[in-house]
């Protein structure tokens, strides 16, 4: 089919009369949508790299399926989360192929820990040596599932919690896999969605499966992902922060502890511990948990110079090296005795040598850090930039390569996006909302709050201000914040408050069940106010009458003493850049549209976003910062917010 038929295909496609109209209930013709359709169309004819950001309601998603199937070829999509890529896979996808009636093969392709592993589960059920009675019962589950499933995906098995402790003894990692000597081998749901992945027309996947697959790619070891003539990036707004993760290094207590249990487990297994190596791995165990515990209880992030002022962190650390030095010599002399005592000193070796690199003296082009989660510190090198290296995946072979969300401009500039990911010869473009921002919604920003949004007062005064709306609106409403401190005051605060002023709306906080569950009774509630931090942000889609008020409390600048954020201002500032101009004010800009993304959802919906800040008049960027958001009536007055829903039913 030559170009010119291919477009008049999508065109025809994307008709109100034609085949996405004919197939897909409640489809509505949006010009967005074909343009867009057809930029793409062009991007993938001439192996073109395309940058394109579709307002909420555009359809982006059909907009990148239809000239990806209707231009053949083998296409990846990479999402930023499971949700869309289950979404993806399971609806947008076979919907799509129905209506052009398209042959198209697919298949879902999702990262190792994601499908549950045969010869782990079975030996974690042989050793019976798991925390308590409830996971033992749960891994039981676990391996009736694997007994009849035909994919092994975890996401299928409601029955145990997507965050069980159980699952570690139950999937595998890239560094505990016994890959072809394993005895699970030709049953290995992973390697059966690899083939099936191999096999198919569009394969979809997500960003960190994406950059494993580079990691593994540059180390010569094995390619993940078959090659493809199409890529495609949705949420793309996401990439930079996972490409610097991945093209860095990290090691965490968890993992080395993990190695010594396996050590002593395969020990037993491959003919009796020996009383020596037993006693090593449990040093190594011992010695990760006292790195651990060398810090509070509290997660944070911090600079490897802020832990080395911990106290014990420095002396944790020089023993948790002794210890995995002495572990890795005698368990590499037991490596044939077993694939699984192979695997382990396999894993020894490879610790070692990230330990050395995070122990050697740093590169000006990297930061080195910690993260300390409730069970577990992981130690991370990480690049400033991503830039020339994902730069270097892209010249590998001609394809085209399509990012896209609904937050990569500020304004119609996609500047910051490209630096972040070395793209800048990229043609981008951007595609407005079709809804009516003007009638559905109303921008409030309350006066009389503290002009420093630091100010220990200040979620007291947010809570003060969010009263009268949430009176006005009956409830329907998402408070989002920027700290986990200030949501949790910020719960306190408006519990007291309701309860002293009679009002009768259910409180959902993040952190009291998962994010589905929540989500699910906030619609259901129809009236209940739902508080939530970081990731309430983006990936939430609540439509109708159920969500009128997104309230963020502040401008989402990133802390400025998290330690790869500050290494990257100063790394700024030294080559003569200006790091608010460049960085920080995009970044902030970006997040918080997709914060306000989650108000309108639909052509009915109506609602208010307030934002808390004062500094959106106060400061000259504050300009900026308003002009990126959807068009939507301003007004500092209360009473306009009264009278915006008193006009619509509550």
């Amino acid at each position: 089919m030559s170009a010119a038929s291919k477009a008049s295909a999508v065109k025809r496609a994307f008709a109100a009369g034609g085949a996405l109209a004919g197939a897909i209930e409640g489809y509505r013709e949006r010009p967005q949508q074909c343009e867009m359709a057809l930029a793409i169309l062009e991007a993938i004819e001439s192996h073109g790299v395309f940058t394109a950001e579709a307002g909420t309601g555009t359809g982006k998603t059909f907009a990148y399926l239809v000239p990806a199937i209707i231009a053949g070829g083998k296409v990846i999509i990479s999402t930023g989360t499971k949700t869309l890529q289950d979404q993806l896979h399971d609806r947008d996808l076979p919907a799509v192929r129905n209506a052009l009636a398209s042959g198209a093969t697919a298949a879902l392709l999702k990262g190792r820990a994601n499908y549950v592993c045969l010869y782990r589960t079975q030996r974690a059920v042989r050793e019976a040596r798991l925390g308590s009675r409830e996971e033992a019962a749960q891994l039981r589950v676990i391996a009736r599932f694997a007994s009849s499933s035909d994919t092994g995906d975890r996401a299928e098995l409601a029955a145990v919690p997507e965050d069980a402790p159980v699952w570690l003894h139950a999937t595998s990692t890239r560094e505990n896999c016994l890959g072809q000597n394993c005895p699970d081998y030709r049953n290995c749901f992973v390697m059966r969605a690899r083939r099936n992945a191999l096999a198919a027309d569009v394969v979809v996947i997500n960003h960190h499966l994406f950059f494993a697959d580079v990691m593994l790619r540059d180390e010569g070891i094995a390619e993940l992902l078959p090659a493809c003539n199409t890529l495609v990036f949705d949420e793309a707004h996401q990439l930079p922060e996972t490409a610097r993760l991945f093209f860095g290094e990290k090691l965490s207590t968890a993992q080395l502890a993990e190695l010594g249990r396996d050590a002593r487990v395969e020990l037993r297994a491959a003919g009796g511990a020996a009383a020596d190596l037993e006693r090593l791995a449990q040093k190594l165990e011992r010695a990760a948990r006292e790195l651990r515990l060398a810090f509070g209880d509290e997660p944070a992030r911090l600079a490897w110079s802020q832990a080395l002022a911990q106290r014990n962190f420095a002396a944790s650390l020089q023993a948790l090296a002794a210890a995995l030095e002495a572990l890795a010599a005698p368990l590499a002399e037991q490596a044939e005795r077993s694939e699984g005592l192979a695997s382990c000193a396999r894993r020894a070796a490879q610790a070692r040598a990230t330990l050395a690199r995070l122990l050697a003296e740093g590169d000006r082009n990297e930061v080195r850090w910690v993260e300390l989660s409730a069970y577990a510190a992981q130690l991370h090198v990480t690049p400033l930039s991503s830039a020339e290296m994902f730069r270097r995946q892209m010249t590998d072979s001609p394809r085209a390569w399509i990012f896209t969300s609904a937050t990569l401009a500020v304004g119609e500039d996609f500047s910051h996006f490209k630096r972040e990911l070395g793209i800048d010869a990229s043609g981008s473009r951007t595609w407005p909302s079709p809804f009516d921002y003007a009638r559905q919604a109303l921008l409030y920003v309350p006066r009389g709050l503290p002009t420093n949004p630091n100010h220990p007062a200040f979620t007291a005064a947010v809570i003060e201000a969010a009263l009268p709306v949430l009176r006005a609106s009956g409830g329907r409403a998402f408070l989002l914040f920027t700290t986990h401190r200030a949501l949790r005051r910020a719960h306190e605060l408006l519990a007291a408050h309701l309860a002293e002023a009679d009002l009768d709306l259910p409180l959902l906080v993040q952190g009291t069940g998962s994010r589905s569950e929540l989500l699910q009774r906030f619609r259901r509630l129809g009236n209940a106010v739902l508080l939530g931090a970081a990731s309430f942000w983006e990936g939430v889609d609540v439509r109708g009458e159920a969500l009128s008020v997104v309230l963020i409390d502040k401008l989402p600048f990133a802390p400025p003493d998290d330690p790869v954020l500050a290494a990257r201002i100063e790394a700024l500032r030294v080559q003569g850049g200006n790091p608010f101009i460049e960085f920080q004010l995009p970044q902030a800009i970006l997040a918080l549209k997709q914060g306000a993304g989650r108000l309108i959802r639909d052509e009915t919906d109506r609602g208010v976003l307030v934002l808390c800040d004062p500094r959106l008049y106060a400061k000259p960027y504050g300009r900026t910062i308003l002009a990126s958001l959807p068009p939507m009536k301003r007004t500092r007055e209360r009473a306009d917010v009264e009278t915006f829903f008193a006009r619509i039913p509550a």
